[in-house]
Formats: C-alpha cells, structure tokens, sequence
C-alpha cells in the first residue's frame, strides 16, 4: 500500500507547477489533509 502523505505532496506539487496561482489553496489544503491525517491516524487504514 502507498503511503498516504508523500502521494499528497507529490500530487501538491505538480498541482502548483501546473497551477502556480493557486499556491496558497493547494497549500492550505494539503496542510488541513495532512493535519487531519496526523489527528487521526486511523482513517488512513
């Protein structure tokens, strides 16, 4: 199984190469998921 995190960051960041304007929004999104994820460690499986 593929860790959750490093494909989150991988994904982020060909998102803001693709997208630079939206930096802020893939940012604070990432860092809510990975918060999220590091809460509740459960929910990745």
């Amino acid at each position: 199984m593929v860790a959750l995190q490093p494909l989150l960051a991988l994904i982020a960041g060909i998102l803001i190469l693709v997208m630079p304007k939206s930096l802020n929004y893939i940012v604070a999104v990432y860092l809510i998921v990975y918060g999220i994820l590091g809460l509740f460690p459960g929910l990745t499986g």
